[in-house]
């Protein structure tokens, strides 16, 4: 079994994240996380929600970009609800245009992190879970081209 903690980033898919959300996988992957990215791990034809419920069954730590476009998908609430349910560390990465209150209850009440660069943002999770034991064994994803 890898002791590699294993990631799953879940964002608003908006063309204004999607760079920063492949440079912070990409640093993810550098601090030696294994990292479950849709684009990286869904192939053509293969089922979106069930994709999605094997890549939170198998990482150790939910990553969640909040920001105005995301804080009201309903994609945001059941993928927060299956990890919450499945006892999975939920590490929200709330935008400086995100207000407290505008975060849903399920993430008030857990520490978060401020969106800062997509490198910085990633040492501060590796900073913060680096103790923390890995689970279940994923194989590694090669960042598309």
């Amino acid at each position: 079994m890898s002791n590699k903690k294993q990631v799953f980033i879940s964002y608003s898919h908006s063309d204004a994240d999607r760079e920063w959300i492949k440079a912070f996988a990409e640093s993810l992957q550098r601090g030696g996380f294994s990292v479950w990215l849709d684009e990286w791990r869904v192939k053509a034809g293969e089922s979106l929600p069930e994709s999605i419920e094997d890549g939170l069954r198998r990482s150790d730590i939910i990553a969640s970009l909040i920001t105005r476009q995301s804080v009201k998908r309903p994609s945001l609430f059941f993928e927060l609800g299956a990890a919450v349910s499945m006892g999975k560390r939920v590490v929200a990465i709330v935008s400086k245009d995100v207000e407290y209150s505008q975060l849903p209850q399920s993430l008030r009440t857990r520490k978060f992190l401020r969106q800062a660069s997509p490198e910085a943002t990633a040492n501060e999770l590796l900073s913060e879970t680096q103790n923390m034991p890995s689970g279940e064994e994923m194989p590694e994803a090669v960042p598309a081209a």
